[in-house]
């Protein structure tokens, strides 16, 4: 993995809806099968922790994650395509993994597609561990199903 580079001077905001067209750019050219719109709203208005990564007035990357009793659960955790690979992700790791121990959370869990081996080898490399497997957990193409693996972090 590459270094993140020095001339990208990086901050963490929470989402706001002005940038939401940037996100929803950014999700789309991720994934196949890209969150809605209408999911990042509704994250915001649960009052999900949603984080930015900005470099500048470039959106790096971004998480969503909820908290719940004494675990928090990573609902997404995207970062650029013309990013990845530099590091990005383990620092939104690291702002998740701050952010969970300030509510006193024992654990972080996520589930990934089996088919993500560059999430998996991030979340094994950051100490996560596999758990479990949801079977057709998410879509894929021509109507099929891809399994889950479920990971969890210790705190």
């Amino acid at each position: 993995m590459s270094q993140r580079s020095s001339a990208i001077p990086a901050r963490l905001e929470p989402l706001h809806s002005q940038w939401l067209d940037a996100l929803m750019q950014v999700e789309q050219s991720a994934y196949s099968h890209p969150w809605t719109r209408g999911n990042f709203s509704d994250a915001m208005q649960a009052g999900y922790h949603c984080q930015l990564l900005l470099g500048d007035q470039t959106l790096l990357g971004y998480y969503v994650a909820m908290q719940g009793v004494d675990e928090v659960h990573l609902l997404n955790l995207t970062i650029a395509p013309a990013y990845q690979g530099q590091g990005w992700g383990r620092l939104l790791l690291d702002a998740l993994a701050l952010w969970a121990r300030s509510l006193h959370a024992q654990c972080i869990w996520l589930e990934v597609r089996a088919s993500n081996q560059a999430a998996l080898h991030l979340y094994a490399s950051y100490g996560f561990c596999q758990v479990g497997r949801r079977k057709h957990y998410y879509p894929s193409a021509q109507a099929q199903r891809e399994d889950a693996i479920v990971m969890s972090l210790l705190l």
